[in-house]
This record gives C-alpha cells, sequence and structure tokens, in this order.
C-alpha cells in the first residue's frame, strides 16, 4: 500500500468511529445490486451505460425484432406471410411504443416509417 491509501483508509475508518456515515440515505439497508451474471463480463460495463441512459433491456430486444422483421418483411414473396409479418411487427412497434412513452419519451416512430419508405422507394 502506497501512503495515499494509508491516509485515506485510515480517514474512512475514523469517520466511521466517529458516526458520520449515519445520517447517509440508506443507511442501515440492504444494497440493490443488479444481477448481471447472465451478461458476458466484457459487456456489462456497456448494459450499465446503457441502462443509465435510459434504455431497457426488453426495448433493446424490441427494437431488434422489429428490425428482423422488417428484413424478412422486405424480403416475403408470400402474401399471406407479409400480412403476418406486417401484424406481428405492428405489435412490437405497439410494445416499443408503450415502452417509451412510459418513459416519457415522444415515438414518432409510424412518421419516421412513412419516411423511410418514401426514402426507399426513391432510392430504388
Amino acid at each position: 500500500m502506497d501512503f495515499s491509501m494509508v491516509v485515506s483508509e485510515d480517514r474512512i475508518k475514523r469517520a466511521y468511529k466517529d458516526g458520520e456515515f449515519e445520517n447517509l440515505p440508506g443507511y442501515g439497508k440492504p444494497l440493490n445490486l443488479e444481477d448481471m451474471s447472465a451478461v458476458p463480463e466484457e459487456l456489462r460495463m456497456a448494459y450499465k451505460m446503457l441502462e443509465n441512459a435510459g434504455f431497457s433491456p426488453e426495448e433493446q430486444r424490441l427494437r431488434q425484432e422489429v428490425m428482423s422483421i422488417e428484413d424478412l418483411i422486405r424480403t416475403c414473396e408470400n402474401p399471406e406471410e407479409k400480412d403476418r409479418l406486417n401484424q406481428e411487427l405492428s405489435q412490437k412497434l405497439l410494445r416499443y411504443n408503450k415502452i417509451m412513452s412510459s418513459r416519457g419519451a415522444k415515438t414518432n416512430s409510424s412518421l419516421f416509417k412513412n419516411y423511410e419508405r418514401k426514402i426507399e422507394k426513391k432510392l430504388l
């Protein structure tokens, strides 16, 4: 241990003995630890940053599902299957919009989707 570690440890012990930590919020209560054991260790910091920024894992999963369904719709040639995929896409977008609105975020995904389709048509 270097000198600064010894000094800081000594100050923490002295503050604890003097009762300076007793007025802190959550004192004496169990810690609310998150279980991130299912997340690979190298991705935990990124997940934590996304969570702190307001993004939830369910939101990310829904975004990925929406993108994959959109890709399937683009390549689908069967009209019945395309209708089923469009219904599934609508359900996923509704759930995504519900999550976003519960966070207080304004969603304009339908406007964005229409704009995106217009751009794709012009590019093709």
